[in-house]
């Protein structure tokens, strides 16, 4: 387990090392930063003319240096040395590799330490290791550790090069020199991770937007086809009610006139031009905003569509209501269509004798129930067509509510609403 944890920390410090080194990301990064943070190919170039100075520093000082098998070792190292270091990005991707480069640079480094003889070609080549370990492994134990490694290369470079008498002091003056770069690369590999974040941020912000406008789209597209379905159920309630009515008023002036019942048929008429009448409004009121405006009493307004039921049909209908707590206006809507619809489809096709309709509100629930008791039918086998029972499950559903209808030949329907409050 705890090589497995090792490996993980490893392989999440050598993608945040890549990260940080992929110039095509940080150049399309929406974020302002400077050059030198878009491109950390500049420190690499920095590191590379520093030791490449005191290569060529080392050449003419140190004479033995120039002697032809040191020059080639010398030589050889150096170019390691560097080439390394142009290929960190890629070693630390990959966590065994990132713990041999350490080892690795740390040799090279002191090997190099001993051949130049020179003070400023070890702090450069010790002090830019140790910001890359910082770099690479953060703060860290594995971090501490890189550095401790280093520094203790470090000493053994300055007790060669300047005896142990001398080296004490020098490596005193060593600690504020590296606790500067330990400070400044955590600091820089903790704004370059706030770039990051913000360049991470910034490209889910996008994504987000891109995805929002897919959606508005839909939802667009969904609300168009809901204003269709509900003009279809607004023209059905209104037209398509209204006209039903009045034929079926018309066909009882018919059979009153043909029984010689010309008063009767005269009020039917009465009944059939007021109907007429408000079929009409209610046919502008949709043309004008595709809304009709449900009355404040639940009451009236059924108490009302059962008078012109009973008054053009002559079946006589029984209606049993409860008081009714404040209703939202799209609910009164709904139960004043159904009870509408639902009277239409009697008086249609039920070849009923009595009707009888009940509203009551019961354990937060409001139930509406429409009961007749004529021909019955099938509700499995609806002839397309008849659209009415389509917009009575369409408005109750668009108020949370359910529909139940329970038919049997020769025993009448119940149509069951329940609608919670």
């Amino acid at each position: 387990m705890d090589t497995v944890r090792k490996d993980s920390v490893l392989t999440d410090n050598g993608k945040k090392l890549q990260m940080r080194y992929n110039l095509e990301v940080m150049q399309k990064s929406p974020v302002s930063i400077s050059r030198v943070e878009r491109d950390p190919h500049l420190f690499m170039w920095f590191l590379t003319l520093v030791v490449g100075f005191f290569y060529v520093t080392t050449l003419i000082n140190v004479p033995s240096a120039r002697q032809p098998g040191t020059l080639i070792v010398f030589t050889v190292l150096t170019l390691t040395h560097i080439i390394l270091h142009w290929q960190l990005s890629k070693i630390a991707a990959h966590p065994s590799k990132a713990l041999w480069y350490i080892a690795v640079q740390g040799v090279l480094a002191l090997v190099i330490s001993s051949i130049a003889n020179d003070l400023g070609m070890v702090f450069a080549l010790f002090m830019g290791l140790l910001g890359e370990a910082i770099g690479l492994f953060g703060l860290t134990r594995r971090g501490g550790l890189a550095a401790v490694y280093y520094l203790l290369l470090l000493a053994a470079a300055l007790v060669q090069l300047s005896g142990w008498s001398a080296s004490g002091w020098l490596m005193l003056s060593t600690i504020p020199m590296a606790i500067f770069v330990i400070t400044y690369v955590a600091l820089y590999m903790r704004q370059m991770e706030a770039r990051e974040q913000a360049q991470l941020l910034a490209t889910e912000l996008e994504t987000a937007n891109r995805q929002l406008a897919e959606y508005a789209a839909q939802v667009e597209d969904l609300t168009i086809a809901n204003e269709r379905q509900r003009m279809a159920r607004e023209l059905h309630d209104t037209l398509s009610q209204g006209l039903a009515g009045i034929i079926l008023q018309l066909e009882a002036v018919e059979a009153h006139l043909a029984n010689s019942r010309p008063k009767k048929a005269k009020n039917i008429v009465a009944n059939a031009m007021l109907q007429a009448r408000a079929t009409l409004a209610d046919a502008r009121d949709v043309i004008d905003d595709l809304r009709k405006t449900s009355p404040d009493d639940l009451d009236t307004a059924l108490r009302f569509e059962i008078s012109r039921f009973t008054s053009a049909i002559g079946i006589p209908c029984i209606f049993q209501a409860d008081q009714m707590p404040f209703l939202p206006a799209p609910v009164k809507e709904t139960i004043i269509r159904v009870v509408a619809e639902g009277l239409t489809n009697i008086a249609r096709h039920a070849q009923a004798e009595h009707v009888a309709i009940n509203a009551m509100v019961k354990d937060n629930t409001l139930l509406v129930e429409i009961h007749d008791d004529g021909t019955g039918f099938d509700v499995n086998e609806i002839p397309s067509g008849h659209y009415g029972l389509l917009g009575i499950r369409e408005r109750v559903r668009l108020v949370n509510g359910t529909l139940d209808i329970h038919s049997e030949a020769s025993k009448g329907t119940t149509l069951k609403v329940q609608i919670p409050l």
